[in-house]
């Protein structure tokens, strides 16, 4: 749950290691914060019930793989505990540094991705790199991730303003830096879990996730504006709502700028080696498909609900077979997609134009956010009558699933 994954993941996965324990009458309730589990041990016994509170949440996909493996292949009980722990207390793989240059790479491959240059790119990454950097400087501050979405889109804009302003890069259009900004910093937001929860049933724990990513959707969006309305107030002329094709035209740009996209995300997010090569052809497949269909004429709306249930069905199926977390590589897979340009038309529209348009401009850019989530999750569901083997445990949830086991362990344990 810590790590991302969706309710009925985290119930399917508790349920697994109970029976393959030899604990098969067990009741989960799971929400946004806390895990209950309950034994009943028949009427002469009370039940045996146990809370963990989720106090903290990081996207860590190597260690989201590392339990998935160890609940397919449970040994005896000491020794399970014992990988637990070592897999709770390990260390991040890859050093701090890592992610930081992995965001860095993010956003240089978003800015090509949007047709910007080299310059565009170069100055994006640095720019990220910096922000990640006082994120986790206000992290280990304990401020609230409110006001670090705050900082971050203020820090974003306000660096492509005073590009503008100093002249200092005049081939570079502020208006991308912004959007890919944006992009970055909504990228760690779990939509795919929220979507994922509601479908399957778990309304608490999907209004939880939903509140939570409006807030810090809604301090990034404060953020943008307070550093565009500064910019307006101290009479700083922008025009920063150039038109911007919705992606590059030529194809194997497409495909290289997507795949580096959500390889660079995966890696930020400590994804293993082989993940990564999972979630940099998610990524190609899903930006081609988004490049695809709007060329034929679709809005940027369909034309994103249809690449996510691409990249989810594709996800689903290549992921069970190569031992990896369906979450990480979908997710990943749509990040090249996120609406980071929409979003920021929008607020440009309401901040320094006046203009009361940017209110349905953020509407759709929630919209297209919400379909990518949708697409995925659809995918997925599409995918399941392809796998094979499906047990007992996985037909009793109603929507789809992207991590944990397919079916509890046969073999019970002492």
């Amino acid at each position: 749950m810590a790590s991302g994954a969706g309710a009925a993941d985290v119930t399917a996965t508790i349920l697994s290691v109970t029976e393959s324990y030899g604990l098969p009458h067990t009741e989960v309730d799971v929400i946004y914060t806390s895990i209950s589990v309950s034994c009943h041990r028949g009427t002469d016994a009370p039940p045996i019930t146990a809370v963990r509170v989720v106090r903290q949440r990081s996207l860590d996909y190597t260690r989201l793989a590392a339990v998935e493996h160890l609940v397919r292949n449970l040994g005896p009980i000491e020794n399970a505990q014992a990988e637990l722990e070592d897999i709770t207390n390990a260390r991040h793989p890859y050093p701090r540094w890592v992610a930081t240059v992995a965001w860095a790479g993010m956003a240089a491959a978003v800015a090509f991705l949007v047709g910007g240059g080299w310059e565009v790119a170069i100055t994006a990454g640095i720019v990220t790199a910096v922000l990640d950097r006082v994120g986790r400087i206000l992290n280990r501050r304990a401020l609230p991730f409110f006001f670090q979405q705050l900082v971050g889109g203020a820090l974003a804009t306000g660096a492509a303003l005073t590009v503008f302003a100093t002249g200092l890069l005049p081939n570079v259009r502020p208006s991308l830096l912004v959007a890919v900004g944006i992009v970055v910093l909504l990228s760690g937001l779990a939509l795919v879990s929220t979507v994922q929860d509601a479908i399957s049933g778990y309304n608490v724990t999907a209004a939880g996730r939903t509140v939570e990513t409006v807030l810090l959707s809604a301090g990034l969006i404060a953020g943008v504006a307070i550093a565009i309305r500064t910019a307006v107030h101290f009479g700083l002329q922008i025009r920063l709502t150039d038109p911007l094709p919705p992606l590059i035209s030529a194809v194997p740009m497409q495909f290289a700028a997507g795949a580096a996209t959500s390889a660079f995300f995966a890696l930020a997010c400590y994804a293993q080696p082989r993940a990564l090569v999972a979630a940099a052809l998610s990524g190609a497949v899903g930006t081609a498909s988004y490049g695809l269909f709007t060329s034929l004429g679709a809005d940027a709306l369909l034309g994103s609900a249809v690449a996510a249930a691409i990249t989810g069905f594709g996800g689903a199926t290549l992921t069970r077979r190569l031992g990896i977390p369906t979450l990480v590589v979908v997710q990943a897979g749509v990040v090249p997609l996120l609406p980071g340009w929409t979003t920021y038309r929008g607020l440009f529209q309401l901040t320094a134009e006046g203009d009361p348009a940017g209110l349905s401009t953020l509407v759709f850019a929630s919209g297209i956010a919400l379909a990518l989530a949708g697409g995925v999750v659809f995918g997925e569901y599409l995918a399941q009558p392809v796998r094979t083997g499906l047990g007992r445990l996985e037909r009793k949830f109603a929507g789809p699933r992207m991590s944990g086991p397919l079916k509890p362990t046969k073999r019970r344990l002492e």
